[in-house]
């Protein structure tokens, strides 16, 4: 089997057994201790696509039903295969296909207004009920946060919306803008911590439409407004601006006019935080996967490629704080959720699709846990004296908010069609 002679060649930590279509096993013993997980293929097709494209191929495999974990779960398998990556480098084939993705990677991102907004029709105007069967009942579609105490996933989006308050200097009379706002659960969290006015801007056709009937419902359409609108075309100033989620979808040749345009928004007293998935290691390209069948056009940056244009856009970085594996638990919550409503988002949709969802998930939470992701959150702004000379500002704010202050006590339901 070829596919068990490549895999000799990287598989160093734990046991991976590998089941042919003729039914024999090919054990993959590493000289290390580390995960097991055993793979079933059910055509000799699904083999050869897998040994010569597995970033593509196995998702692709997985989710038509040719290949199947076998006596595990999916996400044994990535977490074996993703603790080995790194024993990839080497290999000729990889390294070419790697370098060519990397060279061709700011064509693969390059994102104007209409296509921008083809890409976040592809993921976030899927079925409304889609969304409700596993986020939280506000609907946070982003990193948690975990502080010591925090189990639940309503009390963790709570934790990282408080938090984000605390960094923004939030005061009554401030008004913020929200890029990305998704289905407005940040302004609304912004909101109910006493902000007076916040402008969401989303691309998302259905997450504008339930964020403004939930504004409306609540009786807090004058305070949190929601505009169908690509940041791009925003004009006013604003003495705050969030960014939670969204820019993993700039793409790399267009941060240097998504921070330009940052710094003309921004007051000169203001304050803004940006809130990203990032990676740990050098500059990468998106996994092939993803980009094709979860979010085309995006791209999780390093640090290094974010800094420097910051700088250049005379923007000053004032904090800024790694969350590790807080993702990881945001990701676990959802998948056990997802994996509890399966059968109602296969009625939804099909089977295929649910497989695509969970090889996601999966996927994902593995590469906070075993890869290289993580989130950045970082602080701008104009001048060193917007914020104080220490952090215990942010420790203040949270000390003085409690959880339960802004946490919905019942699942917010979707709008009437």
């Amino acid at each position: 089997m070829l596919l068990a002679r490549l895999a000799r060649q990287v598989i160093r930590e734990g046991r991976l057994t590998l089941i042919d279509a003729r039914g024999h096993s090919h054990v993959i013993e590493g000289a290390r201790e580390g995960p097991h997980a055993a793979l079933r293929f059910h055509t000799a097709k699904a083999e050869r696509r897998v040994a010569f494209n597995p970033q593509l191929a196995l998702g692709e495999c997985y989710m038509d039903g040719s290949v199947e974990p076998e006596g595990c779960d999916i996400i044994d398998v990535l977490r074996l295969l993703i603790s080995n990556m790194k024993h990839l480098d080497g290999s000729v084939l990889h390294d070419l296909t790697n370098r060519w993705r990397f060279v061709t990677r700011r064509i693969a991102q390059h994102n104007p207004i209409g296509k921008a907004r083809d890409n976040v029709a592809h993921h976030y105007d899927l079925s409304s009920e889609l969304y409700q069967r596993f986020l939280d009942r506000d609907r946070f579609y982003s990193c948690a946060y975990f502080p010591e105490g925090v189990d639940t996933l309503e009390e963790a989006q709570a934790a990282k919306a408080r938090h984000l308050a605390a960094k923004l200097r939030l005061e009554p009379n401030a008004r913020i803008l929200d890029i990305g706002c998704g289905w407005g659960s940040l302004a609304m969290h912004l909101v109910r911590l006493g902000a007076q006015r916040v402008d969401g801007v989303t691309l998302s056709q259905e997450q504008h439409a339930w964020a403004s009937e939930w504004a409306r419902r609540e009786k807090l359409d004058r305070q949190a407004r929601f505009h169908l609108r690509d940041y791009r075309d925003v004009e006013e100033q604003y003495d705050r601006i969030v960014s939670v989620g969204m820019f993993e979808h700039v793409g790399v040749g267009h941060y240097e006019e998504y921070f330009a345009k940052v710094a003309r928004l921004l007051r000169e007293d203001g304050v803004a935080v940006i809130h990203s998935i990032g990676r740990s290691s050098p500059p990468g390209f998106t996994n092939p996967w993803l980009a094709k069948y979860i979010f085309p056009g995006g791209y999780v940056p390093a640090l290094s490629e974010v800094l420097p244009v910051i700088e250049k856009a005379g923007l000053i970085v004032t904090d800024l704080e790694v969350l590790r594996v807080h993702y990881a638990e945001t990701l676990r919550h959802w998948r056990e959720r997802f994996l509890a409503h399966w059968d109602e988002v296969a009625e939804l949709y099909d089977e295929r699709f649910c497989r695509m969802w969970n090889f996601y998930l999966a996927g994902s939470e593995t590469s906070f846990r075993e890869g290289d992701m993580m989130v950045f959150q970082v602080q701008l702004a104009k001048t060193h004296a917007a914020v104080p000379l220490t952090r215990d500002y942010i420790h203040n704010f949270e000390n003085a908010h409690p959880l339960d202050q802004t946490m919905s006590k019942a699942r917010v339901e979707q709008p009437a069609e």
